[in-house]
C-alpha cells in the first residue's frame, strides 16, 4: 500500500529556503504531495478486505513516534467552556441560570452571544462592556470590576469572563492578567479568545499579549486563520479538564470499550457537544511538520511587516488615517473627514463608495467594521502568497482610486 513520508527531512524544498526569508509549498511540491496522498487512499480502498476491523495500535503509540523537535512545549469551542463552570457556580440544573452573569467587552466576536444562548444564559445577564481609545478599544479592567460588583449588588453571580487576544474587528489586545485577578475575586471563569492572534505567539516578541495567561481558565486559538492550515481548526486547553468533562460526560453502554475504562486515553466525546469528530488534529500536525517552528515564526513576521508597510504608507497620506493602533497584520483606516465641511456622515459615504469600488475592480479586496460609531476600512495580510508586491499593487490602487473619487467631489461643487 502507499505511504505518507513523515520525515520532516523529506521536505528539502522548506529546509533549502532557510536563507530567503519564508516561502510557501513550491507548486511541485504539493503536486508530489497530493499525488502521494491519492495513492494512499486508492491503495487502501483494494486492499481493505486484507486490514483488521480494528487496528492493533495501543493507546498514546503515535505520540511515541513523534520527533520532539519542531513540535513545542468559535462558537463551539466558546459554548463547551461556558458550560464548564456552572457546578462551581451552584447552578444544579436550570433553576439556577437566571441568576448567571457572563461578560465580554463590545468587540468581542459575535459568537460569544449566540454561545451564551445556546448554554442557556439570560440574555438580560450578558454584558457587553463598551470600549473605547482611552483603552484602544480593549476591555477596561476597572469597568469590569465595576460592571461585576453591580451584578453582585443585584443578586446576580458573576459566572464567566471572555476575553479577546487581538478582536476580529480591531484586533484590540484585552489585558489577560489584570482581567483574570477581576474574574478571580468572583471566582469566574475566564476564557482567552485568542482565534487570530494567538498564532503569532508563536514567536517571542508578541507573546506579551498573554502575559497572565497562567491565570486563566481556558483559551483558544484557530490556527486556520493565520497557521497556514485549512479550514477548520481550532486548539482548546483548559486547565482543568475535569470541570469540562464533569459538564458533558456521557457514559452509554454502547460506547463503553477497554481503552476507555482503562483511563489511559482522553475521551474527546466528554469535551465536546458532539459525539464523533473529524481529525483535525492531523490538519495542523501536517503544517508543523511541514514547516517547523522556524518558518512559521518567518511567516507571521514577513505578513506583519508587509502590514506594516501599508500602515506606514497610510501614515505618509495626509488624506488617511490610521484609527486603531496596529497590534498583528490588520490595518484600520479610512478617509479622513477633510476641509469644506465634511461630516462623519460624509466620510463614511466617501469611504463605502472607496471600498465598493475597490472590491468591484477584482484586484483587491477590503472589508470593513465600525469602531467608535466611524466606517473604517480593513486591509488584512495573512495570505501564504501574498508578498511585497501585492500590497504595494493594493496601495497604489487604493490612492488611484480616492484621487479619482475626490476629485469627481470637486467636480460636483
Amino acid at each position: 500500500m502507499g505511504s505518507l513520508d513523515t520525515n520532516p527531512t523529506a521536505f528539502s524544498a522548506i529546509g533549502d529556503a532557510a536563507a530567503t526569508g519564508f516561502q510557501p509549498l513550491n507548486p511541485d511540491d504539493v503536486r508530489s504531495y497530493l499525488h502521494k496522498a491519492v495513492d494512499f487512499i486508492s491503495d487502501y480502498y483494494k486492499s481493505v478486505d486484507s486490514l483488521p476491523v480494528l487496528p492493533d495500535v495501543k493507546p498514546g503509540y503515535l505520540r511515541d513516534q513523534l520527533r520532539s523537535a519542531k513540535l513545542q512545549e468559535h462558537m463551539l469551542v466558546t459554548l463547551v467552556t461556558l458550560v464548564a463552570p456552572l457546578r462551581r457556580s451552584g447552578s444544579h440544573g436550570v433553576s439556577g441560570l437566571p441568576r448567571l452573569a457572563v461578560y465580554a467587552a463590545e468587540q468581542t466576536h459575535s459568537t460569544f452571544f449566540k454561545a451564551c444562548r445556546l448554554a442557556g444564559f439570560d440574555p438580560a445577564n450578558i454584558r457587553f462592556i463598551p470600549t473605547g481609545p482611552e483603552t484602544d478599544y480593549a476591555l477596561d479592567p476597572a469597568r469590569l470590576l465595576e460592571v461585576m460588583r453591580a451584578d453582585v449588588e443585584a443578586g446576580l453571580v458573576p459566572t464567566y469572563v471572555c476575553a479577546t487576544v487581538g478582536t476580529t474587528s480591531s484586533n484590540a489586545v484585552d489585558p489577560v492578567g489584570a482581567i483574570a485577578d477581576v474574574a478571580a475575586v468572583f471566582k469566574a471563569w475566564v476564557h482567552i479568545d485568542a482565534a487570530y492572534a494567538g498564532s503569532a505567539c508563536i514567536c517571542p516578541e508578541f507573546r506579551h499579549h498573554l502575559d497572565g495567561v497562567e491565570r486563566v481558565d481556558s483559551i483558544s486559538m484557530s490556527p486556520h486563520k493565520w497557521l497556514l492550515t485549512c479550514l477548520d481548526c481550532t486548539c482548546l486547553w483548559v486547565r482543568d479538564t475535569h470541570r469540562l468533562t464533569d459538564s458533558l460526560e456521557t457514559n452509554p453502554e454502547y460506547l463503553k470499550n477497554d481503552a476507555s475504562e482503562s483511563g489511559n486515553v482522553t475521551d474527546l466525546k466528554d469535551m465536546q457537544v458532539g459525539v464523533g469528530r473529524r481529525f483535525r488534529g492531523l490538519k495542523l500536525w501536517m503544517v508543523m511538520r511541514t514547516y517547523g517552528a522556524a518558518k512559521l515564526q518567518e511567516h507571521i513576521r514577513s505578513d506583519v511587516a508587509m502590514a506594516k508597510m501599508f500602515e506606514d504608507a497610510v501614515r505618509g497620506d495626509d488624506r488617511f488615517e490610521v484609527v486603531v493602533p496596529r497590534n498583528f497584520a490588520l490595518v484600520c483606516f479610512r478617509i479622513r473627514p477633510h476641509g469644506g465641511g465634511m461630516t462623519e456622515e460624509d466620510a463614511e459615504e466617501v469611504n463605502r463608495e472607496l471600498m465598493e469600488r475597490l472590491n468591484r475592480t477584482g484586484k483587491a479586496y477590503l472589508a470593513h467594521t465600525v469602531v467608535g460609531d466611524r466606517f473604517v476600512l480593513r486591509f488584512a495580510v495573512g495570505s501564504s502568497l501574498q508578498e511585497e508586491r501585492h500590497v504595494r499593487s493594493a496601495w497604489e490602487l487604493i490612492n488611484k482610486t480616492t484621487t479619482e473619487i475626490m476629485q469627481e467631489q470637486i467636480d460636483a461643487e
